[in-house]
Formats: C-alpha cells, sequence, structure tokens
C-alpha cells in the first residue's frame, strides 16, 4: 500500500525548524497541483537555496528519512525546466514508493493549511502555532488541528463472491463499498449503513482488517470484511454508483497498482487468502 515505505521511515513529529541546502520543498497551486518533475515514473521536488525558501514563506511538514519537507506558501521566481503541476490522482497514477507517499501526505497538510486561514471564531488571522502542530488565533485564542476523516472500505462477501463496485465519477476502476464515518457512530455501524445505502445489501459478522492514511481525500481509511445477510440481492444507488456486482473470487480484477487499502482487500479475497 501507498504507506508501506519500508525501510524508509515517515516522522511526523512537529519541529520548528527552516530550510537548509538538503531541504525538500512542495508547492501546490490553488487547484491543490504539484509543482514537481516525472523522470521515468520517479518523483522528484524542489531544491532550493534558502533565502529562495525564505522569500516564498514556509511551514515544516515531516520527514522521510533524513530529508525534510517543507511546504511553501507562494511559488517560487526561478524553477528548473522539466518541472510541471500534476494533481495527486496523476501522480498516483504514474509514481510510487516513498516519494509518492510524502506527496500524499503533504497535500493533506496543504489542504489543512489552506482551508483555515481565519478563526471560525472571530475571523481572526490564523497564525502557525510554533510548538505544535496547529493553528491559533492571536484574537480569541482558538486552537485548530489537522482535519483527519473516518472512512471506511468494505468487502462483503457471500461464499466465493465478493461484491464489486464502481463509482459513478472519479476513479474509473473497481472498487469496493466506502464511505465516511458520521457524527455519532462506530466504524461498524458505518459499515453496515454504506453497504446498505449503496447497495441494499445487509450485513452481518463485521471484522476489522487494516487501516490506511489517504491523503488525496484527508482519510484514515479502516478496512473491514463482512458477509451478506440473506440472498444478498442488490439495490443499487444509482446517484453513487455505476456498478455493483457479486464476482466469483477468480474471476476479480484488481487495480492497475498496488497503493489502496481497497487493492489489498480485493487481492487478500482473490487468492483466497484468511479474512
Amino acid at each position: 500500500m501507498i504507506q508501506d515505505i519500508f525501510p524508509s521511515r515517515l516522522n511526523n513529529s512537529f519541529a520548528d525548524c527552516k530550510p537548509d541546502a538538503d531541504a525538500v520543498l512542495l508547492h501546490f497551486d490553488a487547484d491543490g497541483r504539484l509543482l514537481a518533475r516525472i523522470d521515468n515514473g520517479e518523483l522528484h521536488f524542489l531544491f532550493l537555496s534558502a533565502a529562495e525558501a525564505s522569500a516564498c514563506g514556509f511551514v515544516y511538514l515531516f520527514s522521510v528519512d533524513t530529508a525534510k519537507y517543507f511546504l511553501l506558501f507562494s511559488e517560487p521566481a526561478n524553477v528548473s525546466e522539466g518541472y510541471a503541476r500534476y494533481s495527486v490522482r496523476e501522480l498516483r497514477d504514474q509514481c510510487g514508493g516513498a516519494a509518492l507517499f510524502a506527496a500524499f501526505t503533504a497535500y493533506h497538510l496543504w489542504k489543512w493549511y489552506d482551508d483555515n486561514r481565519y478563526c471560525g471564531r472571530c475571523r481572526g488571522k490564523l497564525l502557525a502555532h510554533g510548538q505544535e502542530r496547529a493553528l491559533r488565533c492571536p484574537d480569541c485564542g482558538s486552537v485548530i488541528y489537522p482535519r483527519i476523516n473516518p472512512a471506511v472500505i468494505v468487502g462483503v462477501v457471500r461464499g466465493d463472491q465478493l461484491l464489486i463496485t464502481r463509482y459513478r465519477r472519479g476513479y474509473a476502476h473497481n472498487a469496493l463499498v466506502a464511505g465516511f464515518t458520521e457524527i455519532g457512530e462506530t466504524l461498524e455501524e458505518t459499515v453496515a449503513r454504506e453497504v446498505m445505502e449503496e447497495t441494499g445489501v445487509r450485513v452481518k459478522n463485521i471484522r476489522y482488517y487494516k487501516s490506511q492514511p489517504w491523503g488525496m481525500a484527508q482519510d484514515l481509511l479502516a478496512g473491514f470484511f463482512c458477509e451478506a445477510e440473506g440472498s444478498g440481492e442488490i439495490h443499487m444507488d444509482t446517484n453513487e454508483l455505476k456498478y455493483a456486482e457479486w464476482v466469483q473470487r477468480d474471476q476479480i480484477e484488481l487495480q492497475p497498482n498496488n497503493l489502496s487499502l481497497t487493492n489489498e482487500m480485493m487481492r487478500v479475497f482473490k487468492e483466497g487468502r484468511g479474512i
């Protein structure tokens, strides 16, 4: 999956530091497109002088191994040839490894900074906290932390079949039932509700599988397997899905890469591994 970058390691501990000559710099435009370079499937980020980074404004994000990553608030004046703008979806289709995971995680934080420029309580200008990963309002004292959206990925099983879906919009490949947790719900209740809402199937024996950070949508995904209750007759929500069918284990078509929790869960079932 995208976070499986061993032997590299992401360290997301907060630090109040400045970029040095080896710092990795990331800039997203207003549409969330990252300034980067792709060479033969390898993703490369900006390297600028400390003075150039200071002129753009920056904040420390995290480190991967010994490399420190910073978010730039404005676009550098001088960018080397070969750099272009890429959406995180485009990067997902073309790249992999620790650099892609760094881009997804940076996007998650960029989105939070971009969405929280002003205080929702008093409309004051928000500033970096300085002692933790947070924003604070100097006028009313409100403190805002990064947003993480809990969501579920659901592998619904009926004997030797798995309930495969495809979204009506966005990602075009095979998927599983998925959805966000609502206020007051447990994750298990989210599983049962989302499967019922999207496919009309009631489920039982809900059991946790694995989790995954997914910076593209600021999510923390929790994967569950469960079993169809009764006949498993499908009544698809056509507003959400364009496809929902029971598919035999050996006929499941996987996604084109191994980045997502969804694809791993489909593979686990397809290969007959214990779930």
